[in-house]
């Protein structure tokens, strides 16, 4: 996979990406009640996010120019969206998309991220050293945990906190 810095020419691949992907995190599988986030997940938003400067967003393309993966960080501190094709899911396209934007946002020890995970995608963040900080939230007509990921000078305190210390 490769993995570019997105431009506003990808907005809608990125688009058509995560609405794929949107049965994982609404409540209805066909979106109902989920409106006015999916509507956030169009063409036109995903352009004015890929133009804003709070925002970092890459793209992971295969070989056959394949959009398999789109990873976006709002201000260094909290992993936005981070979305895999469905054909590419439990390939590591995710954890390569990850790896790669904290890379970009880590200037030193990796600063301490949140996220909204999907119920879906939990494994995954905790594989990739999340804690959830909350229960399972369904608002709007999708559903998250909120997660966060110690910076790793801290990341050793925090999972003894949390009760899951490596020992």
């Amino acid at each position: 996979m490769e993995i570019l810095t997105a431009s506003t020419r990808d907005a809608a691949a990125i688009s058509a990406l995560a609405l794929s992907v949107a049965h994982f995190f609404t409540l209805d599988k066909n979106g109902r009640g989920a409106e006015v986030f999916l509507q956030t997940l169009q063409p036109e938003a995903v352009a004015l996010r890929l133009q804003s400067p709070s925002f970092k967003t890459w793209v992971g393309w295969t070989c056959d120019k394949t959009l398999a993966g789109v990873v976006v960080v709002r201000e260094d501190s909290h992993l936005f969206h981070l979305f895999v094709a469905e054909a590419f899911q439990g390939l590591g396209y995710g954890q390569q998309l990850w790896q790669h934007a904290l890379s970009h946002i880590a200037t030193g020890p990796a600063p301490g991220i949140t996220v909204n995970a999907t119920p879906h995608a939990r494994g995954f963040y905790e594989r990739m050293g999340f804690l959830a900080t909350g229960p399972r939230v369904e608002t709007r007509g999708v559903a998250f945990i909120p997660m966060r990921r110690a910076s790793d000078a801290s990341s050793m305190a925090y999972k003894q906190a949390a009760g899951n210390t490596p020992f």
